[in-house]
């Protein structure tokens, strides 16, 4: 049946009624209030886990110059915003909200700006040609040994994301004032959390098409499953709703290209090709693309790496620095894990490490890839391949700490084994884990397992025929 067939059918159909006075009146209160709390929610937030203050406004700025791109003068309008919505007076933000993001729609780069005199991988095919993949390691994915560290690299992000929800969007100085070393969950666990909701609509686009996986087939998980987002991936889910396909999902109108919502998800591309540097990085890509751009993707494309490398086991300091060598020395990315691992290995501890790195990376926000790859290498680096030890190093610098906690120790967890997570950690998690999602609402920790075992396990069939 053809639109205007089906437009026909209805009209010819509906029988007339007639309303009475009050259902014929127009009640707009409620998507009014509605359109406030979002617009709102823009300006002035607090991070539901840890209670940490943020004003995606100003971020969004702040991303954009990061980025050298050219936005004007800002300040004026940004203070006249901040003080409209603490007044109430919702017309003056509406007016401020909309000529701030029509100067955003306007900037351009400035070609003498340090970020962009750096390269900017626009496809995988040109990062792919760009890098020194080294060999697959054979992994047998039928064997236990693989299901058992699935189930810790799960287990071990289900931790972090839980210790990292209460930590996060704070410095490592007011951190060690008020919780001090963490040695424990600041508070009772629970999984409820964005860090792996993106993973298990990857896991749903992968467990159908194996490595055929395109962004189009996990573009249409996210907004299959996925109610909300947060920054970059907010931007793309409303983009995916309007019919945009990847990679314009990731740029258009979006800011926060280069945060760290690809990164926060990029272990999960490394679990299902395990032992397959290159073959985690372009699965990596094909999901960073959905909501991030360049430096945004490379970052999911690092930890995917570095958990796909992780199930040939080894040390940790060995595994972050073969890893770093593999990012492109001339992206702006790999100048700053290269960086950041030049801190590590001067330094005596990671406070000086961190310190070091946290001042280099000032201008950039808490939640953007930049400090917390730093932050990962780091506590990677003086974790002393202890689980306990890591935890409370990446827990004690701060910023994103729940997405940068969940990814290291999964990698960490893969190549050490379950024996390396202590029941203080694992017992409190319990077996059922419940998210936002509209599939999964709330899944069996055992059935997550199997399904990423399973999923892998069919991948490489399929790919071997």
């Amino acid at each position: 049946m053809k639109a205007w067939e089906f437009a026909r059918n209805m009209l010819e159909t509906a029988e007339p009624v007639v309303r009475s006075e009050e259902e014929q009146t127009w009640d707009a209160s409620a998507p009014m209030h509605a359109l406030d709390f979002v617009t709102s929610l823009f300006w002035k937030s607090n991070v539901p886990g840890s209670g940490a203050p943020e004003c995606l406004m100003a971020a969004a700025l702040q991303s954009l110059e990061n980025k050298g791109y050219v936005v004007g003068d800002y300040e004026e309008q940004l203070h006249r915003g901040i003080a409209a919505l603490a007044s109430g007076d919702m017309e003056t933000l509406y007016k401020v909200d909309r000529a701030l993001r029509a100067q955003m729609r306007a900037a351009r780069p400035d070609p003498a700006h340090r970020s962009q005199r750096t390269e900017r991988f626009a496809s995988w095919e040109a990062l792919d040609a760009a890098t020194a993949w080294p060999a697959d390691r054979v992994v047998d994915v039928k064997a236990p040994d693989f299901a058992s560290r699935i189930e810790a690299g799960w287990m071990a992000q289900l931790v972090g994301a839980a210790v990292g929800t209460a930590l996060e969007g704070y410095t490592a100085a007011n951190l060690a004032r008020v919780f001090g070393p963490i040695t424990s969950y600041p508070r009772p666990p629970n999984t409820y959390n964005d860090d792996i909701t993106f993973e298990l609509a990857f896991l749903e686009a992968f467990s159908r098409a194996g490595y055929a996986v395109t962004s189009t087939d996990i573009a249409a998980e996210w907004t299959a499953l996925i109610p909300m987002g947060w920054s970059a991936e907010a931007i793309a889910l409303a983009n995916i709703r309007r019919g945009v396909e990847p990679p314009y999902t990731g740029i258009e109108d979006n800011p926060f290209d280069e945060w760290i919502g690809a990164q926060m998800r990029g272990v999960i591309c490394g679990m299902v090709a395990p032992g397959r540097a290159r073959e985690a990085a372009r699965l990596a890509w094909l999901d960073g693309q959905v909501s991030h751009t360049s430096n945004g993707i490379l970052g999911e494309v690092f930890n995917a790496v570095l958990a796909a490398r992780a199930f040939g086991g080894g040390d940790m300091r060995s595994l972050v620095e073969t890893t770093v060598a593999l990012m492109p020395a001339a992206s702006e990315y790999g100048m700053v894990v290269r960086n950041a691992l030049a801190a590590c290995k001067t330094s005596d501890d990671w406070q000086s490490a961190w310190a070091r790195c946290d001042a280099d990376l000032i201008e950039y926000n808490w939640i953007h890839a930049y400090p917390n790859a730093a932050a990962q290498i780091i506590a990677l680096w003086f974790g002393g391949d202890d689980f306990d030890r890591t935890l409370a190093i990446i827990g004690g610098i701060g910023h994103d700490v729940d997405c940068n906690a969940a990814q290291i120790l999964c990698v960490l967890a893969i190549a050490q084994g379950s024996a390396s997570i202590g029941a203080k950690w694992r017992e409190p998690i319990g077996t059922q884990i419940v998210t936002y999602m509209r599939r999964p609402a709330e899944i069996g920790f055992a059935e997550l397992v199997d399904q990423t075992v399973q999923a892998t396990i069919r991948a490489v069939d399929q790919a071997s025929r």
